[in-house]
């Protein structure tokens, strides 16, 4: 039986950003019907230092900083990110309060889905697209055939690969956005 990349790759990838969408919108929910809404605007802060200090793998990959297992270092980021971002989606919340955090948000919801398909999809469609012209070609099909055979799954991983050009620029958009947001926030509520 001919495996699929759509099915075995991107469809879990889909279910773990559907996951972050329905985390999203059950802690915003809580909160509210908690009546503990302002607590988001903590959750905000958090949520941003979680995202600041998962850049330390960054640092640490392109040799900025020595210490830390580059393997641990990844797990982190990924884990820190990702709650993170969990954090600031729930600040964010459903508040069409003004455009700058909106953008911001809608940056890091766009770097968030760049980073997973580096991290869960990138590696394993490669196998995935090796592992079946393996397979085609043991059954006796010529180059040509074989190609046919996976073209489609080619094209998705040829798609795929281009993950970090959006991934590195978009959390540079982002960067810029959030700390725009920061800083409105100081000037105009006072929290100075």
């Amino acid at each position: 039986m001919k495996t699929s990349l759509w099915r075995d790759h991107v469809l879990p990838f889909s279910l773990l950003l559907g996951l972050l969408a329905a985390a999203t919108i059950a802690g915003d929910s809580l909160l509210h019907r908690l009546n503990l809404v302002w607590v988001g605007r903590y959750l905000g802060i958090a949520g941003t230092l979680l995202i600041i200090g998962s850049l330390y793998y960054s640092l640490r990959k392109r040799k900025y900083v020595q210490t830390g297992d580059p393997k641990t270092l990844l797990t982190l980021h990924e884990f820190s990110a990702w709650l993170g971002s969990l954090m600031v989606l729930i600040h964010s919340g459903v508040h069409f309060n003004a455009i700058l955090p909106w953008l911001a948000t809608a940056a890091m919801s766009v770097n968030v889905v760049s980073g997973l398909v580096g991290k869960m999809l990138l590696k394993r469609a490669r196998a995935h697209v090796q592992s079946q012209r393996d397979h085609f070609q043991l059954r006796g099909m010529s180059k040509p055939e074989v190609e046919q055979a996976v073209f489609w799954d080619a094209v998705t991983l040829s798609a795929m690969t281009q993950w970090r050009k959006v991934h590195i620029p978009i959390f540079i958009v982002f960067t810029v956005l959030a700390l725009g947001h920061i800083i409105s926030v100081f000037m105009f509520w006072g929290w100075a």
